[in-house]
Protein backbone atom coordinates (compact mmCIF):
# COMPACT_ATOMS: atom_id res chain seq x y z
CA UNK A 1 0.00 0.00 0.00
CA UNK A 2 1.26 3.33 -0.72
CA UNK A 3 -0.26 6.62 0.81
CA UNK A 4 0.17 9.91 -0.24
CA UNK A 5 -0.70 12.23 2.06
CA UNK A 6 -1.13 16.38 1.79
CA UNK A 7 0.16 16.89 -1.82
CA UNK A 8 -2.40 19.17 -4.21
CA UNK A 9 -4.34 16.63 -6.57
CA UNK A 10 -4.66 18.07 -9.80
CA UNK A 11 -7.13 16.10 -12.04
CA UNK A 12 -8.84 17.21 -14.60
CA UNK A 13 -11.39 14.77 -15.27
CA UNK A 14 -13.06 15.70 -12.17
CA UNK A 15 -11.40 19.69 -12.09
CA UNK A 16 -10.29 18.48 -8.96
CA UNK A 17 -7.35 21.32 -7.88
CA UNK A 18 -7.19 20.48 -4.25
CA UNK A 19 -5.35 19.58 -1.32
CA UNK A 20 -6.50 15.70 -0.82
CA UNK A 21 -4.31 12.39 0.22
CA UNK A 22 -4.62 9.35 -2.35
CA UNK A 23 -4.41 5.81 -1.28
CA UNK A 24 -2.97 2.94 -3.37
CA UNK A 25 -3.76 -0.65 -3.00
CA UNK A 26 -1.64 -2.69 -5.24
CA UNK A 27 -2.15 -1.30 -9.15
CA UNK A 28 -5.05 0.47 -8.23
CA UNK A 29 -6.53 4.10 -6.69
CA UNK A 30 -8.45 2.71 -3.75
CA UNK A 31 -9.43 5.80 -2.08
CA UNK A 32 -9.01 9.84 -2.60
CA UNK A 33 -10.01 12.26 -0.52
CA UNK A 34 -9.31 14.32 3.03
CA UNK A 35 -7.88 11.93 6.01
CA UNK A 36 -8.61 8.97 4.07
CA UNK A 37 -5.20 7.69 4.36
CA UNK A 38 -5.32 4.75 7.06
CA UNK A 39 -3.51 4.95 10.13
CA UNK A 40 -1.78 2.06 10.59
CA UNK A 41 1.72 1.40 9.53
CA UNK A 42 4.24 -0.86 9.28
CA UNK A 43 5.35 -3.66 7.19
CA UNK A 44 3.69 -3.50 3.79
CA UNK A 45 2.54 0.22 4.11
CA UNK A 46 4.42 3.19 2.64
CA UNK A 47 3.83 7.32 3.44
CA UNK A 48 5.16 9.60 2.37
CA UNK A 49 4.28 12.91 2.74
CA UNK A 50 4.28 15.18 -0.12
CA UNK A 51 3.26 18.81 1.31
CA UNK A 52 4.04 21.67 -1.04
CA UNK A 53 3.88 18.94 -4.20
CA UNK A 54 1.50 18.03 -6.93
CA UNK A 55 0.01 14.66 -7.57
CA UNK A 56 -1.04 14.25 -11.03
CA UNK A 57 -2.25 11.48 -13.61
CA UNK A 58 1.00 9.75 -15.15
CA UNK A 59 1.85 12.03 -18.35
CA UNK A 60 1.88 10.08 -21.59
CA UNK A 61 3.80 10.84 -24.67
CA UNK A 62 2.00 10.08 -28.20
CA UNK A 63 5.35 10.86 -29.78
CA UNK A 64 8.99 9.34 -29.50
CA UNK A 65 11.71 8.07 -30.90
CA UNK A 66 13.38 4.79 -29.09
CA UNK A 67 15.61 4.34 -31.88
CA UNK A 68 15.60 0.58 -31.28
CA UNK A 69 15.88 -1.40 -32.99
CA UNK A 70 18.24 -0.75 -35.65
CA UNK A 71 20.06 3.01 -33.66
CA UNK A 72 21.04 1.81 -30.43
CA UNK A 73 23.78 4.00 -30.47
CA UNK A 74 21.05 6.83 -29.85
CA UNK A 75 18.91 5.82 -27.44
CA UNK A 76 17.34 2.12 -26.53
CA UNK A 77 14.30 0.77 -25.01
CA UNK A 78 15.49 0.27 -21.59
CA UNK A 79 17.54 4.08 -21.63
CA UNK A 80 14.21 5.58 -23.84
CA UNK A 81 11.97 4.41 -20.85
CA UNK A 82 14.26 5.90 -18.18
CA UNK A 83 14.33 9.13 -19.11
CA UNK A 84 10.52 9.07 -19.50
CA UNK A 85 10.06 7.80 -16.22
CA UNK A 86 12.51 10.77 -14.72
CA UNK A 87 10.35 12.74 -17.04
CA UNK A 88 7.17 11.55 -15.21
CA UNK A 89 5.90 9.74 -18.08
CA UNK A 90 3.92 6.63 -17.09
CA UNK A 91 3.55 5.86 -20.92
CA UNK A 92 4.93 7.12 -24.26
CA UNK A 93 4.32 5.47 -27.62
CA UNK A 94 7.51 5.20 -29.34
CA UNK A 95 7.33 5.58 -34.02
CA UNK A 96 7.80 3.13 -36.05
CA UNK A 97 10.68 4.78 -37.83
CA UNK A 98 12.99 1.92 -36.38
CA UNK A 99 15.35 0.05 -38.79
CA UNK A 100 13.65 -2.17 -39.56
CA UNK A 101 10.87 -0.50 -39.55
CA UNK A 102 8.06 -1.64 -37.58
CA UNK A 103 5.29 -2.33 -40.09
CA UNK A 104 4.70 -6.47 -38.84
CA UNK A 105 3.30 -7.47 -35.74
CA UNK A 106 7.10 -9.52 -35.38
CA UNK A 107 8.79 -5.98 -35.01
CA UNK A 108 5.60 -4.55 -32.83
CA UNK A 109 5.78 -7.72 -30.55
CA UNK A 110 8.91 -7.48 -30.06
CA UNK A 111 9.05 -3.76 -28.77
CA UNK A 112 5.98 -4.47 -26.14
CA UNK A 113 8.14 -6.94 -25.08
CA UNK A 114 11.33 -5.35 -24.51
CA UNK A 115 9.04 -2.68 -22.72
CA UNK A 116 7.98 -5.27 -20.73
CA UNK A 117 11.61 -6.66 -19.77
CA UNK A 118 12.53 -3.42 -19.28
CA UNK A 119 10.07 -2.60 -16.81
CA UNK A 120 8.70 0.94 -15.57
CA UNK A 121 6.85 3.48 -18.02
CA UNK A 122 4.49 1.33 -20.04
CA UNK A 123 5.49 1.00 -23.88
CA UNK A 124 2.65 1.74 -26.22
CA UNK A 125 4.11 1.08 -30.29
CA UNK A 126 3.20 2.87 -33.03
CA UNK A 127 2.83 0.60 -36.48
CA UNK A 128 3.10 1.93 -39.44
CA UNK A 129 0.51 3.10 -41.78
CA UNK A 130 2.67 1.12 -44.99
CA UNK A 131 4.95 -1.52 -45.40
CA UNK A 132 8.57 0.01 -44.87
CA UNK A 133 7.04 3.49 -44.63
CA UNK A 134 7.62 3.73 -47.92
CA UNK A 135 3.74 5.22 -48.71
CA UNK A 136 2.43 2.67 -51.12
CA UNK A 137 1.33 -1.01 -49.69
CA UNK A 138 -1.12 -0.58 -46.14
CA UNK A 139 0.41 -3.20 -43.92
CA UNK A 140 -1.64 -5.41 -41.84
CA UNK A 141 -3.00 -2.68 -39.37
CA UNK A 142 -5.51 -5.50 -37.48
CA UNK A 143 -2.21 -7.81 -37.15
CA UNK A 144 -0.25 -4.68 -35.08
CA UNK A 145 -3.04 -3.80 -33.41
CA UNK A 146 -3.54 -7.64 -31.54
CA UNK A 147 0.34 -7.28 -31.34
CA UNK A 148 -0.31 -3.94 -29.47
CA UNK A 149 0.00 -1.00 -31.71
CA UNK A 150 -2.33 1.98 -30.40
CA UNK A 151 -1.95 3.91 -33.44
CA UNK A 152 -0.67 4.04 -37.41
CA UNK A 153 1.77 6.59 -38.93
CA UNK A 154 4.55 6.95 -41.37
CA UNK A 155 6.21 9.52 -38.78
CA UNK A 156 9.12 11.28 -40.61
CA UNK A 157 8.11 10.90 -43.91
CA UNK A 158 4.56 12.15 -44.86
CA UNK A 159 1.81 9.49 -46.56
CA UNK A 160 1.92 11.63 -49.97
CA UNK A 161 -0.52 9.52 -51.61
CA UNK A 162 -4.02 11.04 -51.07
CA UNK A 163 -5.81 7.54 -52.41
CA UNK A 164 -3.51 5.44 -49.96
CA UNK A 165 -4.20 7.45 -47.06
CA UNK A 166 -7.44 7.38 -47.83
CA UNK A 167 -7.37 3.68 -48.13
CA UNK A 168 -5.52 3.86 -44.83
CA UNK A 169 -8.13 5.80 -42.74
CA UNK A 170 -10.72 3.57 -43.92
CA UNK A 171 -8.57 0.29 -43.19
CA UNK A 172 -7.63 2.19 -39.84
CA UNK A 173 -10.76 2.70 -38.61
CA UNK A 174 -12.38 -0.52 -38.67
CA UNK A 175 -10.40 -0.96 -35.73
CA UNK A 176 -10.25 2.15 -33.84
CA UNK A 177 -7.12 2.87 -34.78
CA UNK A 178 -5.74 6.63 -34.70
CA UNK A 179 -4.37 7.63 -38.01
CA UNK A 180 -1.40 9.98 -36.90
CA UNK A 181 0.26 12.30 -40.07
CA UNK A 182 3.61 13.75 -40.04
CA UNK A 183 2.25 16.55 -42.45
CA UNK A 184 5.06 17.66 -45.09
CA UNK A 185 4.78 17.63 -48.57
CA UNK A 186 8.23 16.65 -49.74
CA UNK A 187 8.25 18.51 -52.72
CA UNK A 188 7.93 21.40 -50.96
CA UNK A 189 10.93 21.17 -48.55
CA UNK A 190 13.27 19.34 -50.67
CA UNK A 191 16.68 20.54 -49.37
CA UNK A 192 14.54 22.79 -46.76
CA UNK A 193 16.76 23.43 -43.29
CA UNK A 194 14.58 25.49 -41.46
CA UNK A 195 11.66 28.13 -41.83
CA UNK A 196 11.57 30.01 -45.21
CA UNK A 197 11.62 33.22 -44.18
CA UNK A 198 14.25 36.36 -43.67
CA UNK A 199 16.58 34.80 -41.30
CA UNK A 200 16.78 31.61 -43.60
CA UNK A 201 18.04 33.87 -46.68
CA UNK A 202 20.28 36.06 -44.16
CA UNK A 203 21.99 32.43 -42.91
CA UNK A 204 21.81 31.17 -46.87
CA UNK A 205 19.61 28.29 -45.60
CA UNK A 206 16.82 26.62 -48.17
CA UNK A 207 13.82 27.75 -46.31
CA UNK A 208 11.02 25.07 -45.72
CA UNK A 209 7.42 26.94 -46.38
CA UNK A 210 4.31 26.75 -43.95
CA UNK A 211 1.96 25.41 -47.07
CA UNK A 212 4.04 22.26 -47.00
CA UNK A 213 2.58 21.36 -43.19
CA UNK A 214 -0.78 23.13 -44.04
CA UNK A 215 -1.65 21.56 -47.70
CA UNK A 216 -1.54 18.09 -46.29
CA UNK A 217 -3.30 19.24 -43.36
CA UNK A 218 -6.26 20.53 -45.50
CA UNK A 219 -6.16 17.38 -48.10
CA UNK A 220 -6.12 15.09 -44.82
CA UNK A 221 -8.81 17.00 -42.81
CA UNK A 222 -11.09 16.42 -45.81
CA UNK A 223 -10.44 12.77 -46.22
CA UNK A 224 -10.76 12.25 -42.52
CA UNK A 225 -14.35 13.58 -42.83
CA UNK A 226 -15.38 11.48 -45.92
CA UNK A 227 -14.01 8.43 -43.86
CA UNK A 228 -14.63 8.94 -40.45
CA UNK A 229 -11.58 7.95 -39.44
CA UNK A 230 -9.98 9.15 -35.77
CA UNK A 231 -6.98 11.57 -37.72
CA UNK A 232 -4.52 13.23 -35.42
CA UNK A 233 -2.11 16.29 -36.52
CA UNK A 234 1.72 15.02 -35.04
CA UNK A 235 3.80 18.50 -34.35
CA UNK A 236 1.53 21.09 -35.47
CA UNK A 237 4.06 24.36 -36.13
CA UNK A 238 1.88 26.53 -38.44
CA UNK A 239 -0.66 29.41 -37.45
CA UNK A 240 -2.54 28.76 -41.02
CA UNK A 241 -2.81 24.46 -39.32
CA UNK A 242 -4.68 25.76 -36.36
CA UNK A 243 -7.14 28.13 -37.96
CA UNK A 244 -7.76 24.65 -39.89
CA UNK A 245 -8.31 22.05 -37.23
CA UNK A 246 -10.47 24.80 -35.15
CA UNK A 247 -13.00 24.71 -38.28
CA UNK A 248 -12.84 20.83 -38.64
CA UNK A 249 -13.76 20.22 -35.27
CA UNK A 250 -16.37 22.48 -35.49
CA UNK A 251 -18.17 20.40 -38.20
CA UNK A 252 -17.59 17.33 -36.05
CA UNK A 253 -14.48 15.76 -38.22
CA UNK A 254 -12.88 13.60 -35.74
CA UNK A 255 -9.23 15.16 -35.61
CA UNK A 256 -7.02 16.34 -32.80
CA UNK A 257 -3.79 17.24 -32.88
CA UNK A 258 -0.12 17.35 -30.56
CA UNK A 259 2.49 20.26 -30.08
CA UNK A 260 6.22 20.05 -28.92
CA UNK A 261 7.67 21.82 -26.09
CA UNK A 262 10.08 22.95 -28.14
CA UNK A 263 7.55 24.46 -30.77
CA UNK A 264 6.11 26.51 -28.22
CA UNK A 265 9.26 27.69 -26.62
CA UNK A 266 11.66 28.61 -29.55
CA UNK A 267 11.45 30.40 -32.54
CA UNK A 268 13.63 30.37 -36.04
CA UNK A 269 15.56 33.65 -34.63
CA UNK A 270 17.07 30.47 -32.42
CA UNK A 271 19.19 29.74 -35.63
CA UNK A 272 20.87 32.91 -36.31
CA UNK A 273 24.06 31.02 -34.86
CA UNK A 274 24.00 28.07 -36.98
CA UNK A 275 23.52 25.59 -33.59
CA UNK A 276 21.96 22.85 -34.94
CA UNK A 277 20.87 22.11 -31.75
CA UNK A 278 17.45 24.35 -32.67
CA UNK A 279 17.46 22.28 -36.19
CA UNK A 280 13.75 20.02 -36.18
CA UNK A 281 11.42 19.03 -38.49
CA UNK A 282 8.97 20.50 -38.52
CA UNK A 283 11.12 23.47 -38.23
CA UNK A 284 10.90 26.35 -35.16
CA UNK A 285 8.73 29.30 -37.16
CA UNK A 286 8.04 32.73 -36.30
CA UNK A 287 6.95 34.56 -33.03
CA UNK A 288 3.18 34.88 -34.79
CA UNK A 289 3.14 31.00 -35.17
CA UNK A 290 4.48 30.26 -31.61
CA UNK A 291 2.05 32.55 -29.93
CA UNK A 292 -0.98 30.87 -32.00
CA UNK A 293 0.61 27.51 -31.12
CA UNK A 294 0.13 28.53 -27.10
CA UNK A 295 -3.46 29.80 -27.84
CA UNK A 296 -4.74 27.05 -29.53
CA UNK A 297 -3.11 24.92 -26.63
CA UNK A 298 -4.86 27.15 -23.88
CA UNK A 299 -7.72 26.66 -25.92
CA UNK A 300 -8.06 22.98 -26.47
CA UNK A 301 -7.60 23.28 -30.29
CA UNK A 302 -4.67 21.54 -29.97
CA UNK A 303 -5.19 18.99 -27.79
CA UNK A 304 -1.85 17.82 -25.87
CA UNK A 305 1.85 18.18 -25.39
CA UNK A 306 3.96 15.06 -27.31
CA UNK A 307 7.62 15.91 -26.95
CA UNK A 308 8.98 14.27 -30.45
CA UNK A 309 11.95 12.88 -28.54
CA UNK A 310 14.44 12.37 -31.16
CA UNK A 311 17.59 11.28 -29.49
CA UNK A 312 20.65 12.08 -31.89
CA UNK A 313 24.53 11.27 -31.07
CA UNK A 314 27.35 13.93 -31.29
CA UNK A 315 28.28 12.45 -35.02
CA UNK A 316 24.84 13.50 -36.38
CA UNK A 317 24.73 16.96 -34.45
CA UNK A 318 28.28 18.62 -34.25
CA UNK A 319 28.85 19.28 -37.50
CA UNK A 320 27.77 21.32 -40.84
CA UNK A 321 24.08 22.47 -40.58
CA UNK A 322 23.36 21.19 -43.63
CA UNK A 323 23.93 17.98 -43.19
CA UNK A 324 22.87 17.91 -39.15
CA UNK A 325 20.07 15.85 -38.29
CA UNK A 326 16.93 17.06 -37.54
CA UNK A 327 15.25 16.68 -33.93
CA UNK A 328 16.18 17.38 -30.09
CA UNK A 329 15.56 15.34 -26.61
CA UNK A 330 12.29 16.13 -24.74
CA UNK A 331 11.25 13.61 -22.47
CA UNK A 332 12.88 15.50 -19.22
CA UNK A 333 12.74 18.67 -20.41
CA UNK A 334 8.81 18.58 -20.92
CA UNK A 335 7.72 19.31 -17.18
CA UNK A 336 10.03 22.10 -16.56
CA UNK A 337 8.99 24.02 -20.10
CA UNK A 338 5.55 23.18 -18.80
CA UNK A 339 5.38 24.80 -15.54
CA UNK A 340 6.94 27.87 -17.50
CA UNK A 341 3.91 28.34 -19.63
CA UNK A 342 1.80 27.96 -16.26
CA UNK A 343 3.67 30.24 -14.54
CA UNK A 344 3.08 32.78 -17.35
CA UNK A 345 0.03 31.96 -17.59
CA UNK A 346 -0.20 30.64 -20.89
CA UNK A 347 -1.95 27.79 -19.20
CA UNK A 348 -3.53 27.04 -15.95
CA UNK A 349 -2.57 23.43 -13.61
CA UNK A 350 -5.64 21.82 -14.84
CA UNK A 351 -5.18 22.41 -18.74
CA UNK A 352 -1.04 21.78 -18.13
CA UNK A 353 -2.23 18.37 -16.74
CA UNK A 354 -5.03 17.41 -19.18
CA UNK A 355 -2.17 18.41 -21.74
CA UNK A 356 -0.01 15.44 -20.91
CA UNK A 357 -1.98 12.89 -19.63
CA UNK A 358 -5.67 13.45 -20.02
CA UNK A 359 -6.02 14.22 -23.68
CA UNK A 360 -3.28 11.73 -24.86
CA UNK A 361 -5.11 8.92 -22.91
CA UNK A 362 -8.05 9.87 -24.90
CA UNK A 363 -6.90 10.13 -28.32
CA UNK A 364 -5.11 6.90 -27.68
CA UNK A 365 -7.75 5.13 -25.84
CA UNK A 366 -5.39 3.79 -22.79
CA UNK A 367 -6.17 3.83 -19.36
CA UNK A 368 -4.69 6.49 -17.55
CA UNK A 369 -5.35 10.01 -17.68
CA UNK A 370 -7.27 9.96 -14.33
CA UNK A 371 -7.32 9.36 -10.64
CA UNK A 372 -10.31 8.80 -9.70
CA UNK A 373 -10.89 5.41 -7.26
CA UNK A 374 -10.70 2.42 -9.23
CA UNK A 375 -8.58 4.14 -11.74
CA UNK A 376 -4.64 2.72 -12.36
CA UNK A 377 -1.90 3.47 -10.45
CA UNK A 378 -0.20 5.90 -12.71
CA UNK A 379 0.78 8.94 -11.01
CA UNK A 380 3.44 11.41 -11.31
CA UNK A 381 4.90 13.47 -8.00
CA UNK A 382 6.00 17.16 -8.45
CA UNK A 383 8.06 19.50 -7.14
CA UNK A 384 6.90 22.66 -8.93
CA UNK A 385 9.48 25.21 -7.31
CA UNK A 386 12.74 23.15 -7.91
CA UNK A 387 15.32 24.86 -9.39
CA UNK A 388 17.85 22.55 -11.08
CA UNK A 389 20.48 22.85 -13.62
CA UNK A 390 20.33 20.67 -16.50
CA UNK A 391 23.51 18.67 -17.08
CA UNK A 392 24.51 15.11 -19.16
CA UNK A 393 24.83 13.34 -15.53
CA UNK A 394 21.29 14.30 -15.10
CA UNK A 395 19.92 12.98 -18.04
CA UNK A 396 19.11 9.49 -18.68
CA UNK A 397 19.05 9.64 -22.35
CA UNK A 398 21.74 7.98 -24.30
CA UNK A 399 21.86 11.67 -26.47
CA UNK A 400 22.15 15.21 -24.70
CA UNK A 401 21.09 16.95 -28.10
CA UNK A 402 19.11 19.51 -26.37
CA UNK A 403 18.71 23.12 -25.84
CA UNK A 404 18.60 23.46 -22.40
CA UNK A 405 21.72 21.44 -21.28
CA UNK A 406 23.54 24.22 -19.09
CA UNK A 407 20.47 25.87 -18.05
CA UNK A 408 18.82 26.36 -15.09
CA UNK A 409 15.53 24.80 -14.97
CA UNK A 410 12.47 25.28 -12.44
CA UNK A 411 10.08 22.25 -11.74
CA UNK A 412 11.03 18.48 -11.16
CA UNK A 413 9.63 14.94 -11.02
CA UNK A 414 10.02 13.93 -7.82
CA UNK A 415 8.57 10.68 -8.01
CA UNK A 416 6.99 8.59 -10.73
CA UNK A 417 4.73 5.81 -10.06
CA UNK A 418 3.41 2.87 -12.80
CA UNK A 419 0.94 0.01 -12.02
CA UNK A 420 1.53 0.91 -8.45
CA UNK A 421 5.29 0.95 -8.24
CA UNK A 422 7.36 3.53 -7.91
CA UNK A 423 9.40 3.08 -10.84
CA UNK A 424 11.70 6.90 -10.14
CA UNK A 425 12.35 8.65 -7.29
CA UNK A 426 14.25 12.05 -7.37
Amino acid sequence: MLVFEGGRLIDPTRGIDDELDIVIEADRVSRVGRGVAPAQTGEGVKRFDLRGYWVVPGFIDLHVHLREPGYEYKETVASGLKAAAAGGFTAVCPMPNTRPVNDCSAITAMMVARGRECGGTRLYPVGAITVGSRGEQLTEMADLQKTGAVAVSDDGTCVMNAAVMRRAMEYASTFGLPVIQHCQDHALTEGAQMHEGEIATRLGLTGWPRVAEEVIVARDLLLAELTGARYHVAHVSSSGTIGMIREAKARGVRVSAEVTPHHLMFTHDALTSYDTVYKVNPPLREETDRQALREALRDGVIDCIATDHAPHSAIEKDCEFAVASFGMIGLEQALPTALQLVREGVLSRLRMVEALSTAPARIIGAAGGTLVEGAPADLTVIDPRMRWTMAPNHLHSLSTNTPWLGKEVQGAVKMTVVNGQVVYER
